[in-house]
């Protein structure tokens, strides 16, 4: 084991910054079994951005080029999260230097760039994994525990849908996420959680169909000041035309059970609202972004007039949240950001040779990243076709 880590994160906007809470706090989690974790840099074009965000969160320093975080001889482990257009360039430079990689989702903005950074992590002295916060969440791992311990037994059909409304307002300025091309908005940026959430529970997609894409709002505003995350700031009189999806559906056919799906960006009064149920043979679950301490749970006891959900409140007893939390007591809570923390913690212990035997589950590969690209290129591919099936 090394005597220490150096990490740095390499975007200090909203997802950005989750990273770097993520590794201060991850060695907080569970026995002290990591080395030394030492917080180096927050790498950010923007220098005001990324020197505000180092301050914040504990870091050295602040850099202003992926180059240098590459160069530098402090530093083992990069989070990049910047636009997924550039992903490319930058993980294949810090691959190349010899950096362990976590990259968020989705892993790039094409299939091609994709398949080209899972052979670069393929052919790496190094880590690289991409990021899938949701499936560190408690109460979705203990609904797939469920399922696969038999409880709820064999999925029959699963519903989901995760609406944000970040761009709802025409206002809200341009950025790099209403750029691309059809399939790399709402359908990327969120439906990529929705569907490996739904693999995650329910085993591989088989087929899509009926595949919708839809932009409601065609243009916007060119910003007066730089954006971060989904930030509204001044605006100028200058709109440029978005070009990709504000609103996506679709319809899938798993291994075992169907399922449908529903994203959007455009949802006025749901910020961050992933949500779905769960059709099972033994009864059903359902989870809410917007409750995470907790789950509902239908099991069929035959006794029919008093079937129905109950409302089970997570706790040490469920996953991750023993040791995980620093007061770890029944019905404490758990939020978002916490996910964030396990994730960086199960990258650390990879990076820092623990075995899986005693480590938390593997952070997803970049060939997992590349099969969710896969998905969701499928399902654009529907939608351009009126709504054809597609095979995986």
């Amino acid at each position: 084991m090394a005597d220490s880590l150096g990490v740095a994160v390499i975007g200090a906007g909203m997802a950005g910054k989750a990273h770097a809470a993520a590794y201060r706090t991850a060695s907080t989690l569970y026995s002290p079994v990591l080395p030394p974790i030492r917080l180096v840099s927050i790498g950010d074009v923007n220098a005001e951005f990324g020197s505000l965000a180092a301050k914040r969160f504990g870091y050295e320093r602040n850099d202003t080029s992926w180059q240098a975080i590459a160069e530098a001889d402090d530093i083992d482990v990069v989070s990049v999260v910047i636009a997924n257009s550039l992903h490319r360039e930058v993980v294949e430079g810090l691959l190349a230097a010899g950096k362990h990689v976590l990259c968020e989702k989705p892993l790039s903005d094409s299939i091609e760039d994709a398949r080209a950074m899972a052979e670069a992590a393929r052919n790496a002295s190094s880590i690289a994994r991409i990021g899938f916060t949701f499936r560190r969440t408690p109460g979705i791992a203990y609904i797939r525990d469920l399922i696969r311990n038999g409880v709820l037994g064999n999925v029959l059909h699963f519903s989901g849908r995760y609406w944000t409304d970040y761009g709802f307002s025409p206002s809200a300025p341009m950025s790099w996420r209403y750029k691309g091309g059809q399939g790399s908005g709402a359908l990327a940026d969120v439906g990529s959680h929705l569907t490996y959430v739904s693999e995650f529970l329910c085993g591989d997609i088989k087929s899509v169909s009926g595949g919708h894409l839809s932009t409601v709002i065609d243009k916007r505003p060119l910003p007066l000041a730089a954006v971060m995350g989904h930030d509204h700031v001044a605006v100028s009189d200058t709109f440029e035309p978005v070009e990709n999806d504000d609103y996506a559906a679709f319809s899938a056919e798993f291994e075992n059970g169907a399922g449908s799906f529903e994203v959007s960006r455009v949802a006025a009064g749901h910020a961050n609202s992933l949500q779905f149920e769960v059709f099972c043979e033994n009864g059903a679950a359902k989870f809410d972004q917007r409750r995470p301490a907790e789950v509902q749970l239908f099991l069929n006891d035959g006794s029919g007039n008093e079937n129905g959900y109950r409302q089970v409140i997570l706790g040490p007893g469920h996953p991750y949240i023993a040791g995980g939390l620093a007061m770890d007591a029944p019905e404490v809570g758990f939020g978002q950001n916490d996910a964030f923390g396990y994730q960086a913690r199960a990258f650390l212990e990879e990076v820092a040779g623990l075995g899986e035997a005693e480590s938390l589950p593997r952070c997803a590969t970049f060939d997992e990243g590349v099969r969710n690209m896969e998905l969701l290129g499928a399902v654009t591919e529907s939608a351009l076709n009126n709504g054809k099936k597609i095979t995986l």
